[in-house]
């Protein structure tokens, strides 16, 4: 049954499912972009605040933001 499951989830996605990840909205936080990436928390973040996040990343405040349509061709799941 768990291979069932994640042989439908796209490589990379760790832990969200190809549905899940084609309804995300515009930008997300990086949280929701860890769970998709199988980054961990502080690894995220350190790549974030320098600059070198492997997707589009928006600074909003003491918030950071990842562009949804970046993360998705990462993941090569662009429209």
């Amino acid at each position: 049954m768990r291979e069932d499951a994640t042989a439908e989830q796209p490589k990379g996605s760790k832990g969200m499912s190809r549905e899940e990840l084609l309804r995300l909205p515009v930008a997300i936080d990086l949280d929701t972009s860890n769970r998709a990436l199988g980054l961990g928390r502080s690894k995220e973040y350190e790549l974030a605040k320098r600059g070198v996040y492997p997707c589009k990343v928006l600074r909003l405040g003491n918030a950071y933001r990842v562009v949804t349509a970046d993360l998705l061709e990462l993941l090569g799941l662009a429209a």
